[in-house]
């Protein structure tokens, strides 16, 4: 069990933070043989144990989401990672977003949180919207272009869901999103390193309480997208975002 993969649980579970509840949120880590860690259900972020991880494949994952006869028991079943010390381990349910971004693109983490100054947003008529534009220059260099992501049910549902819009999103523009927003739900914060992830989760709600604020007082005006668009040209730029994002 990496010590990184489990500190960055513990930070992003922090209950100062915001980030998740109780036993929301879950992260995991890509191993070298490409298999994954990722934490089991029903254990807090912020206390998480190195025993509170289970390791996983990958393929048969993919495969039950495209096999349009899989249920929510065959996936409940394929989790099922055993007892151990008298406690039965399952994956967490959302282990299936966890590994279509494995599938369409292999990262070294993935974390995936529910923080309240997002959700309001994305529980709200501005969800689908309200990332459209950047409203700053440090959003746009780390979290870049945001995929949105409908509501489903949590499980074999959202999973076959975020897998097809990850694909088209890689399709579109070559590479992964470094956040990707679920309505109704939370974010998917994707990159590669633990520091990544911690910073693409911090800068995406900072640019939710932005929006919120600006919301407040008449409407976001964004950057637009001619403002920005040459940051990802500039030689400092691009180093900024793999800094700070971990991205290319």
């Amino acid at each position: 069990m990496p010590d990184e993969l489990l500190a960055l649980t513990h930070r992003l579970g922090d209950p100062a933070k915001d980030f998740v509840v109780l036993a929301e949120g879950n992260t995991s880590m890509r191993l070298d043989d490409g298999r994954m860690l990722v934490k089991a259900s029903g254990s807090f972020m912020a206390g998480a144990a190195r025993e509170d991880f289970v390791v996983t494949e990958v393929p048969p994952l993919v495969d039950l989401m495209e096999d349009a006869s899989a249920t929510q028991e065959d996936l409940t079943a394929m989790l099922d990672a055993g007892e151990h010390d008298g406690i039965r381990r399952r994956g967490s349910i959302e282990t299936l977003v966890h590994a279509a971004v494995q599938s369409v693109r292999p990262t070294a983490y993935v974390a995936h949180t529910h923080p309240t100054a997002v959700l309001g947003l994305l529980a709200s008529v501005h969800a689908e919207t309200a990332f459209a534009q950047w409203v700053y220059s440090d959003e746009a260099v780390v979290i870049g272009v945001p995929l949105f992501v409908p509501y489903a049910a949590p499980g074999i549902a959202l999973g076959r869901l975020f897998l097809d819009r990850l694909r088209g999103y890689a399709a579109e523009h070559g590479e992964l999103p470094s956040v990707v927003l679920l309505g109704n739900h939370g974010i998917v914060a994707i990159g590669g390193s633990a520091d990544a992830i911690e910073a693409i989760t911090l800068m995406t709600v900072k640019g939710a309480r932005a929006r919120v604020q600006a919301l407040s007082i008449g409407g976001i005006s964004g950057l637009g997208e001619d403002a920005v668009s040459h940051y990802f040209e500039r030689t400092d730029m691009a180093e900024r975002r793999k800094n700070l994002a971990g991205t290319a």
